[in-house]
């Protein structure tokens, strides 16, 4: 029997070389593999990674109302967006490429942070929200329909802008905090390079910038049956027969990243690394294209890297 992981590289394969491959992936995923519902262990993820950047922006830079704030990669759920609206932390544009956030989505991301308080699982999480900004999305709750989708984001103070990241237009200096979650391992090098260059631009002087990258062969989240170091035992050519334009994996390690960042002079203030199993890495024969990497630098696959911005940074 053919792997079920295999069958969606293939399904998703072809589906990008399709007209309107996004809108046919999405109906993929939402009726096939169910990778874009808002289940507990998604959100929780997400809520996970906006207390990251906050507690980041908070540490070293200085979070408030009138700040300035850079999410690269939208999505489907804005959980990023609300959590600074509700701490107070900053206003938000959002950059992506294409246009996921529906006003079902947004009132979903509500109800399930309202859910959450109401069971107690918020707990879990350190910090507080502003009691003026939660009576507000609570009046969303309660009052869908008195809000379009429009309306929610002027309330929750968030932009979304469909733009190229390498290239946005917005003004120098502009932010206080550029942030992004399972995004930089969808991204070739050149490209991420130019984007890298575009925030050097855009971040001001003693500005932070926050980014989670999952390096994990995002195929095992869907197929349990594989590890999360399975797309290391194909070669470079192979892997390019495998992957696909929708969701590109580039495979890159934490060593690579850690590179681009010392390429163009962005300081590493603080690298998180969540995740490292050696056990898992030894049950696959990894490619000997990836020989100049060692286990311990292979078996990385969740970590942040966080940089505060010094004013002499050219």
């Amino acid at each position: 029997m053919v792997s079920k992981w295999k069958l969606k590289a293939v399904v998703q394969k072809c589906i990008s070389f399709l007209p309107m491959r996004e809108q046919l992936n999405f109906l993929f995923q939402k009726h096939v593999t169910h990778g874009v519902d808002l289940t507990d262990e998604h959100f929780g993820f997400k809520v996970g990674h906006a207390w990251d950047h906050i507690h980041y922006f908070r540490k070293y830079g200085s979070p408030g109302p009138e700040k300035m704030i850079l999410e690269l990669g939208t999505g489907w759920y804005p959980v990023v967006p609300v959590f600074m609206f509700l701490t107070k932390s900053g206003m938000v544009t959002s950059l992506d490429i294409r246009s996921w956030m529906t006003r079902e989505r947004q009132l979903n991301t509500i109800s399930k942070l309202v859910e959450w308080d109401k069971t107690g699982k918020l707990v879990e999480y350190s910090g507080s929200f502003d009691d003026e900004r939660w009576a507000k999305l609570l009046h969303i709750h309660e009052n869908p329909g008195q809000y379009t989708m429009d309306d929610i984001n002027k309330t929750m103070l968030f932009k979304p802008l469909l733009k190229d990241a390498a290239n946005t237009g917005l003004p120098d200096k502009e932010f206080d905090l550029i942030c992004s979650n399972n995004t930089f391992e969808h991204i070739h090098a050149k490209v991420l390079e130019d984007i890298l260059n575009e925030f050097k631009r855009l971040i001001k002087p003693g500005g932070v910038m926050s980014h989670f990258i999952d390096m994990s062969d995002h195929f095992a989240h869907f197929d349990k049956k594989i590890n999360v170091y399975n797309f290391l035992q194909y070669s470079k050519k192979t892997w390019k027969c495998i992957d696909n334009r929708i969701q590109p994996q580039n495979r890159y390690r934490l060593k690579d990243f850690t590179a681009l960042y010392q390429k163009l002079n962005i300081p590493i203030t603080e690298d998180k690394i969540f995740d490292r199993d050696m056990d898992k890495l030894r049950e696959i024969k990894v490619h000997k294209d990836f020989d100049e990497y060692s286990p311990a630098e292979l078996a990385v696959t969740h970590a942040y890297l966080v940089s505060k911005i010094n004013p002499a940074t050219p």
